[in-house]
C-alpha cells in the first residue's frame, strides 16, 4: 500500500509519495451517521437477494411511504465455475507483493511509464518481493484470488500484467473500489459480494482492513530486503485456511501465536 494522495495508504519517503496523483474514479463515502432505519427495514435488508424480480415483489408488500429496498452494489462478478468451492483471498499490491519507486533500482521486474496529473511521463521501477512467483502460483491453486489495491488502475494494471504470470487474480480492484474513511482508503470486504466468513485479506496496512480486522493476515511492509521470506512463511497458514470450516478461529490462533 502506498501514500494517501499518491497511490495508497502507507507513508514511506522511498516510495511513490514523491508524486501527488488524483483519481478520476468515483469513491464510496462512508459515514457513521447514516439515517436510522426501522426494525422492519433492517429485517428485510437481512434477507436481501440480488434477484431484481424478488426485490420488486418485496417492495410491493412494504407499507405506504416505506423506503424501497435497493440492490446492493457488488464489487465482484459471480464466481467462476472452477472457484465455486474456494474461499476468497484478497491480496494487496504495494509493499505487500512489490515495491515501486521513481528512482532506478537494480533487479526491477518492470519499468512502467506513468503519466502524472501534470501530464509528465515518469518511469516507475517495480521491484518484486522475494518468492512472490511461488506464492502467487500456490494461492491461485487454493483460492479465488482478488487483487485489491488503493493505487490507481493506470499504475496498478501494467504492474499486475507483468507480475501475475500465473493468471492468479480473477479480478482487480483499484482505488475507486475503496471506501474513503477518515482520510484513508479502506477496503470494505462486505462490498465484494462474497460471504465474509469465507474472505481473507493479506495487506501491509491495518488501515486498509480496519472494517474487518478479524479477516486479515497482516504482513510487514516490504521495500528492498532480498532475504525476506514472509510470503513463503504464510503459505502453511493459507493452506490451512483453504480447508477449514472456521477461518476466524484459525486466524485468531495465528494472531495469538
Amino acid at each position: 500500500t502506498v501514500p494517501n494522495g499518491t497511490l495508497g495508504n502507507s507513508c514511506d519517503h522511498r516510495s511513490l509519495s514523491a508524486l501527488s496523483l488524483s483519481s478520476s474514479g468515483a469513491q464510496f463515502q462512508y459515514s457513521p451517521n447514516l439515517p436510522r432505519r426501522g426494525i422492519l427495514y433492517n429485517l428485510l435488508c437481512c434477507f436481501y437477494c440480488k434477484d431484481a424480480d424478488k426485490l420488486v415483489s418485496i417492495n410491493a408488500t412494504l407499507p405506504l411511504g416505506f423506503p424501497s429496498l435497493q440492490p446492493v452494489r457488488k464489487l465482484l462478478p459471480n464466481k467462476k465455475f472452477q472457484d465455486r468451492e474456494k474461499k476468497c483471498l484478497v491480496i494487496d499490491l504495494d509493499e505487500t507483493l512489490v515495491h515501486s519507486s521513481f528512482m532506478p533500482c537494480s533487479g526491477a521486474c518492470s519499468i512502467v511509464p506513468h503519466v502524472s496529473q501534470h501530464c509528465h511521463v515518469l518511469q516507475v521501477y517495480v521491484l518484486k518481493r522475494p518468492h512472490v512467483d511461488e506464492f502467487l502460483k500456490r494461492v491461485g491453486q487454493l483460492f479465488e484470488c482478488i487483487l485489491f489495491t488503493a493505487s490507481l488502475a493506470k499504475y496498478g494494471d501494467p504492474v499486475v500484467d507483468v507480475l501475475d504470470k500465473w493468471n492468479t487474480f480473477r479480478s482487480r480492484l483499484f482505488r475507486e473500489a475503496c471506501v474513503y474513511h477518515q482520510g484513508s482508503y479502506v477496503k470494505d470486504l462486505s462490498l465484494l459480494g462474497r460471504n465474509l466468513n469465507r474472505v481473507i485479506i493479506i495487506d501491509n496496512s491495518p488501515l486498509s482492513y480496519i472494517f474487518h480486522p478479524n479477516n486479515a493476515i497482516p504482513v510487514t511492509s516490504w521495500f528492498d530486503d532480498m532475504y525476506d521470506t514472509e510470503l513463503l512463511d504464510i503459505l502453511p497458514l493459507l493452506e490451512k485456511l483453504a480447508v477449514t470450516d472456521d477461518i476466524y478461529q484459525v486466524l485468531q490462533q495465528h494472531q495469538d501465536s
